[in-house]
């Protein structure tokens, strides 16, 4: 029989044959916290049923190009807290960090050295780096995804009708001595999307939207532990108060302004160009 004072322990016990130890593990722990929960806050019918026409929303407001479950996961700092658990620093590994909402169409294929700006507009920037193990040897061969926003802070995907398509992003395969390298322009800082029910929670709490800038990089390959991270540019505004609390400090870099022509040619690019080096490390040992 159901009662308030033994609602957790009675919910939990319908779980009690599912097959899968894990699953029965998971929900046992939900429903105990859920309904602590619920008592704690003393929540009433009117909140509750708030509650789920704000989920209700979220889901109502998800696309093929927009995942708002995502996005709030990523404000309440579950996406963070999830990615710490699994990936933790250990001071010799690249730090990880949230792969964001907007990592919703493939990456177009480009050989090393070329530009992922197919729009022409923003600050001409080269990107070089290295992908190389714990040990430090390098990783030939690895796959580099890479995106990001442009210089007013868009996503191709959010400006279907005025972006190309998959403007700013990129597939690069690592050489042999596991570098990549690719011309870019530099991010700008930007809002993550807040027309929607996680805007309004925003809002509602005096809360910004916005992050600071930064490049998208996903690193895999067979026998690598999949890295997802970010390459913040320093100065950039909300290094401080990222709205979805994926800055790390070691992820932070200064984006230099290079004004020699010789080196400008030399890389494709106009000068003055800035530039960054970001070096990744990884782990063998687990699957990519």
């Amino acid at each position: 029989m159901f009662s308030a004072e033994h609602s957790a322990e009675t919910v939990a016990a319908s779980f009690a044959q599912t097959g899968d130890p894990r699953l029965r593990t998971v929900l046992t722990s939900l429903i105990e916290h859920l309904h602590a929960f619920v008592k704690d806050v003393a929540l009433t019918p009117e909140e509750w049923e708030a509650a789920i026409g704000f989920l209700t929303e979220a889901g109502q407001a998800c696309t093929s190009t927009r995942q708002e479950f995502v996005l709030l996961s990523d404000v309440l700092g579950v996406s963070m807290l999830v990615d710490a658990l699994s990936n933790p620093a250990d001071g010799e590994l690249t730090e990880s960090t949230v792969e964001g909402p907007f990592h919703v169409v493939a990456s177009p294929p480009r050989a090393l050295g070329d530009s992922i700006d197919e729009a022409g507009d923003g600050e001409p920037c080269l990107v070089t780096g290295r992908v190389a193990d714990e040990n430090g040897m390098p990783v030939a061969g690895a796959s580099v995804d890479v995106w990001q926003a442009n210089a007013d802070g868009f996503y191709d995907v959010q400006k279907p009708d005025e972006l190309p398509e998959r403007n700013l992003r990129g597939l690069f395969t690592t050489d042999d001595g596991g570098g990549f390298r690719f011309r870019t322009i530099v991010p700008r800082y930007y809002p993550i999307p807040d027309d929607g029910p996680v805007g309004r929670l925003l809002r509602a709490t005096s809360r910004h939207p916005y992050r600071p800038a930064h490049i998208h990089v996903e690193v895999s390959a067979p026998g690598l532990r999949t890295l997802t991270t970010h390459l913040f540019v320093a100065g950039t505004p909300y290094l401080g108060s990222d709205a979805v609390f994926g800055v790390k400090s070691s992820l932070v870099r200064e984006f230099a302004t290079v004004d020699d022509p010789d080196r400008a040619a030399g890389a494709g690019l106009p000068s003055p160009f800035r530039r960054v080096d970001f070096p990744i490390t990884v782990r063998r040992g687990v699957a990519g």
